[in-house]
């Protein structure tokens, strides 16, 4: 069996291009089944996708990358060529590292970031309901999840890590003199938005409100902040009210245009407007940014930020490489195990089926016997027998028909095999 991972992510992929292969949970079931009909194996497969990455896992007795890249581009409406300078591709062991060191944030925007860790949880769950996941896949992204614990208690890796929420709220500092004057909109409900409206409401800042496609969610985040719920309908009317916003909603398409913000900037008397867009796709038209009084940063934007304190952490990714390390060989031999050529899972399968063969046999046997009236003692008797001979009988010959030179290894096998503790060794004195 042969692992493989193929993505693109924030550091191979401007994230314009990213945002074309974003995937909702919601478009995860029938993108993974047209992802598997488009293998000519029909290959185990998961999709994770975050507005950082999208990456593609697969697992079949044979690689099929063109494959994979060509599903991917067609998703994203891009000629392959185009998508493969974007791409990265690694198997087996590379795959693995890889999986592993993302789940564990090494891999992150924000060194040692835990959110990655939940989104691969959702990315496993949405596959298993799919009915892609198969057992190679799953075992690798369940020693993703206890690495990346293990690398979480054993190490300092998100020992003052600047989320991007908190870079965020960093920059606006910059921008307003008092956090505590501005008015703040939030523009989702999702776990990234309930971050940083939390990083937002330690400032204390003078209003907050909640924009949200469903009331419901939205009221629910308001009202642990304090704020006020809004429709997403009612945002271009409203926007000018707002000092600072924050947007990160699941929308395929721009929901805050160039048209409104610059409605929303003349009512404001061109009084400036920090806006942070953390969605991909896009949440906020790119042009706002050419606004004289609008401050524009996207995901890109806050990496810049978030790198302080990088060099500080380098001790503990070092730490976290050696856990990542003896993860990935303990399920490259895992994997080995059960190769059909040369692993031991196929032998011990094979040994099963004859044993449960000679069981059946002399149970058969000896259910005839009973029914002939026979006594039960000598027909367990017999069976008991009759299945020790059975499992005797290959050592057996190999004893008598081992040439010298291969007896006394032969000798030494069955020992290890049948004979249960300390045992005088019969060649011994040879």
């Amino acid at each position: 069996m042969t692992v493989w991972a193929l993505g693109l992510n924030h550091h191979t992929a401007p994230l314009d291009l990213r945002g074309r292969f974003a995937f909702a949970l919601d478009q995860m079931a029938p993108a993974l089944h047209g992802l598997r009909q488009s293998h000519a194996r029909h290959p185990e497969a998961a999709i994770l996708s975050t507005c950082n990455r999208t990456e593609v896992y697969c697992a079949s007795d044979n690689v099929q990358i063109d494959h994979t890249l060509g599903w991917l581009a067609q998703a994203g409406h891009v000629p392959a060529e185009a998508l493969r300078e974007h791409t990265y591709v690694l198997q087996d062991g590379q795959a693995a590292r890889h999986a592993f060191r993302v789940a564990s944030g090494l891999d992150s925007m924000v060194l040692g970031e835990p959110q990655i860790l939940g989104q691969m949880k959702s990315a496993v769950r949405a596959a298993e309901d799919a009915g892609a996941l198969g057992r190679t896949l799953n075992q690798m992204f369940q020693r993703s999840f206890a690495v990346a614990k293990e690398v979480r208690s054993s190490t300092e890796i998100g020992a003052h890590s600047i989320s991007m929420a908190a870079a965020a709220v960093r920059l606006a500092a910059n921008l307003f003199e008092d956090l505590e004057q501005i008015k703040v909109l939030f523009v989702g409900a999702g776990e990234m938005i309930e971050l940083a409206a939390t990083h937002f409401a330690a400032r204390n800042p003078a209003a907050i409100a909640i924009a949200n496609r469903t009331l419901e969610r939205g009221e629910k985040l308001a009202t642990q902040f304090g704020g006020e719920v809004m429709r997403l309908a009612d945002l271009p009317e409203r926007l000018h009210e707002f000092d600072a916003v924050v947007s990160c909603t699941a929308s395929t398409l721009p929901i805050i245009g160039l048209g409104a913000v610059e409605r929303a900037l003349k009512k404001r008397r061109h009084r400036p407007i920090f806006m942070v867009d953390l969605a991909v796709p896009r949440d906020i038209e790119p042009e706002v940014r050419q606004l004289n009084d609008v401050y524009l940063y996207t995901v890109d934007d806050l990496a810049q930020v978030v790198q302080t304190g990088h060099a500080n952490r380098q001790a503990a990714v070092e730490q976290a490489e050696v856990i990542i390390d003896a993860g990935v060989q303990s399920f490259l031999h895992w994997l080995d195990q059960r190769d059909p050529v040369s692993g031991v899972v196929p032998l011990i399968q094979q040994l099963n089926a004859q044993a449960d063969e000679w069981r059946a046999l002399e149970l058969a046997r000896a259910r005839k016997r009973l029914a002939r009236g026979e006594n039960v003692e000598a027909v367990l008797e017999a069976l008991s027998r009759g299945l020790t001979q059975k499992m005797l009988h290959g050592a057996m010959a190999e004893l008598h028909t081992a040439d010298p030179g291969h007896r006394e290894r032969t000798t030494q096998a069955i020992e290890r095999l049948f004979l249960r503790g300390p045992q005088k060794n019969p060649t011994a004195g040879r």
